[in-house]
């Protein structure tokens, strides 16, 4: 695993113990960032169920100003905080020990926003549609801002889920991006 582009491109990053987490592939990685195009520097971004915290580290290398890593994992905890430390992106990032779907109240307490919301759950417990409904509720999503869902391929997301729409779906093997957006 490594960061695919921007300042900190080429850097190695570290991965939890143990087998329950899926890091997403750089080839898959540099698809999603190539659908994004350029990162405003004033985006900030939410790494939901974020394992490594590959995702969110690849937005602050390529200029976002903030990320919040979320994962209820200590060893992933551990590894997000190392790979951090180690590229240099303490001060941009927040790494939270929490549950995924609960934190998101304390977002809306705080009046945080999100450009990019990263969602990466655990296949087969059924948290997709548990977190974005909780996302909605909440409105943590910028007027324009990009969902975007890792999932099994064999999950087909309906095109209109609470107040997003799907406005793009690639497949990659096993794996699917579904990318949504305010209505």
């Amino acid at each position: 695993m490594r960061v695919i582009s921007g300042t900190k491109k080429g850097y190695k990053l570290k991965g939890p113990k143990g087998k329950d987490t899926r890091p997403t592939e750089d080839r898959v990685k540099e698809s999603l960032f190539n659908i994004l195009r350029n990162i405003d520097a004033e985006s900030r971004v939410l790494d939901l169920f974020a394992g490594s915290g590959s995702i969110g580290i690849e937005f602050l290398s390529r200029g976002a100003k903030k990320s919040y890593f979320i994962d209820k994992s200590y060893e992933s905890i551990k590894c997000i905080k190392d790979n951090l430390e180690h590229l240099g992106f303490i001060e941009k990032a927040e790494v939270i020990k929490s549950d995924a779907i609960k934190i998101i109240n304390m977002f809306k307490r705080k009046g945080i926003k999100f450009n990019y919301i990263f969602i990466d759950p655990p296949y087969g417990q059924h948290l997709i549609l548990k977190t974005l409904e909780k996302i909605c509720e909440n409105d943590i999503l910028e007027d324009i801002g990009i969902v975007i869902i890792e999932h099994e391929k064999d999950l087909i997301l309906e095109d209109n889920i609470f107040n997003l729409i799907k406005t793009d779906y690639r497949n990659y093997g096993y794996k699917s991006l579904s990318f949504y957006t305010k209505k």
